[in-house]
């Protein structure tokens, strides 16, 4: 009889360094866990990777000089405009350092009150209280001074990024506006910096007359034998030192085919493999969204593709048994869902059950279990994600 459901582990690996056997070195970790803990590996178990151990021992890594000559060239002019880049040390200090280094000015157009992922220099009250409209109104950063003051900290931080950013290079300027074509009163030269809007935001600098680029179209190549990603570019990169960035990993597809079939070879048992990156969740307290990587998961093996079919047990136990308790509820319920492994999954049954891939939920939880401190655990176990309450 089982007592359990859905369970996830973080599993403990060596610290991964360039050029390690990455694949060979998880097999291990896996089969090490799997024997010194007592729990068994299972067909349909998930194996996530996150992408920063999968980068890392590719060598996947760009320098600043590296990164501003790929900007550079994008480029007629050293006057260039960065739209709606998001607050973070980690992400994107560094490359605005770089581009920095590779144009004459730099004007860095911050969305407001917070960038694309939730992160907040001012409230929403505040611009309110202020007759502001968020929507319409653009300032320079003397004119946003003037009516906001400098009490413009991030809520976790500490850290005033206007001030951060500014301090990197003199060079740089800081404007203000939620309109991405305000950029254009300043150089018709365009980085677009967002990460899920780049699309959107791109189209209309470019039907504004603008001279654009994305951040997924810087260091699709590489340059002097760094580091690239054909798809992403520089989106999802993280700072590696003080001098280079680790870029989202390539070759991701081969990667989790390659692991599916090492851990067969090892086991017999045919597990599910992805690489994953930041989660798709929204922080209650301060409004950030975790995304701020291009996608949850790059890559994932086939048993992965799709969305859930679920009834909804407590919309079902309450509207078609409510006289029924105990094993009989379980035993009806049990019943509802074997019936619908049967039927088309799209049936009133599942509303309130959220439409999301597998790969976004799976990736989501990945990073949950794993975190981005000091666990020591980028590689995750993830056991009876497929199983139901009927499961035998």
């Amino acid at each position: 009889m089982k007592y359990t459901g859905v369970t996830a582990r973080g599993i403990l690996t060596p610290i991964f360094q360039q050029g390690d056997n990455l694949i060979d070195e998880i097999v291990k970790s896996l089969i090490n866990a799997s024997e010194g803990e007592g729990f068994s590996l299972n067909d349909k178990d998930i194996v996530a990777v996150t992408e920063a151990v999968v980068g890392r021992t590719q060598g996947n890594y760009a320098t600043c000089e590296q990164v501003a000559k790929a900007f550079s060239e994008r480029f007629d002019s050293d006057e260039i405009g960065l739209v709606f880049p998001i607050l973070s040390r980690n992400r994107f200090a560094i490359l605005l350092k770089s581009f920095a280094m590779g144009a004459k000015k730099i004007y860095v157009q911050l969305s407001y009150p917070s960038d694309e992922v939730g992160n907040t220099f001012i409230s929403i009250d505040d611009a309110d209280e202020k007759g502001v409209n968020i929507h319409t109104d653009s300032f320079s950063e003397k004119e946003f001074r003037s009516i906001f003051g400098t009490n413009t900290k991030h809520t976790f931080t500490g850290v005033d990024y206007i001030d951060y950013y500014k301090s990197i290079n003199d060079n740089i300027e800081i404007v203000f506006s939620n309109d991405p074509t305000y950029i254009l009163n300043y150089t018709n030269d365009v980085l677009v910096c967002d990460i899920h809007t780049r699309f959107r935001t791109q189209k209309l600098l470019l039907k504004a007359g603008a001279n654009a680029f994305r951040l997924d179209e810087i260091m699709t190549e590489s340059i002097n034998g760094s580091g690239y990603n054909p798809l992403f570019g520089l989106l999802g990169s993280n700072k590696a030192s003080e001098d280079r960035v680790k870029l989202f990993p390539i070759k991701t597809d081969q990667f989790v085919l390659d692991l599916q079939n090492a851990i067969y070879e090892k086991t017999n048992k045919k597990l599910e493999c992805m690489v994953y990156g930041d989660g798709g969740f929204k922080d209650p307290v301060g409004g950030i969204w975790e995304l701020a990587d291009p996608v949850i998961s790059p890559s994932y093996t086939s048993g992965l593709i799709g969305t859930p079919s679920e009834i909804k047990i407590k919309y079902v136990a309450d509207d078609e048994f409510p006289h029924l308790s105990g094993e009989a509820l379980s035993a009806a319920l049990r019943d509802k869902i074997r019936d619908k492994r049967k039927d088309q999954p799209e049936t009133i049954f599942s509303d309130g059950t959220t439409p999301r891939r597998y790969s976004d939920l799976i990736g989501s939880l990945c990073d949950l279990i794993s975190g981005s401190g000091d666990r020591g655990t980028p590689v995750v176990l993830i056991q009876n994600y497929f199983t139901d309450y009927a499961a035998e």
